[in-house]
């Protein structure tokens, strides 16, 4: 068993699952989402991204460019709640500005799906 696998493989998979649980519930419903969740898949995800920079293949290309979406995503989430919080003053988040948060993680869920699927696909290949 190759245990850099075992920790790539764990950590694509820990951060679709954080981004999968934050992102379930109702989008309007700020008491659905909790903001450590979030906090949990930016950190994650961006452990992930870092153990992808090594890969010089093409599906290792493809990795990486899901989880710099991912990133993207999760940070631009993470500053609209920001912003909707602190700057606009709206505390609690407003059912609108929660459903943009949750949108976005929504697309970040999205590209670790794309990740986790590539891996699924890339593991079955070298079994045979």
């Amino acid at each position: 068993m190759n245990f850099e696998k075992v920790v790539f493989g764990f950590f694509i998979l820990l951060a679709a699952t954080l981004n999968f649980g934050f992102f379930m519930g109702d989008p309007a419903d700020p008491a659905l989402h909790e903001i450590y969740e979030l906090f949990a898949a930016i950190v994650v995800s961006l452990i992930a991204t870092m153990l992808k920079f090594g890969d010089r293949t093409q599906t290792g290309a493809v990795h990486l460019a899901t989880s710099l979406v991912a990133d993207l995503q999760l940070l631009a989430a993470a500053l609209v709640w920001g912003y909707a919080a602190h700057v606009s003053g709206s505390d609690p988040l407003t059912p609108v500005q929660m459903a943009r948060v949750v949108s976005l993680s929504a697309g970040a869920f999205l590209a670790n799906a794309v990740s986790v699927t590539i891996m699924i696909t890339e593991t079955i290949i070298q079994r045979r």
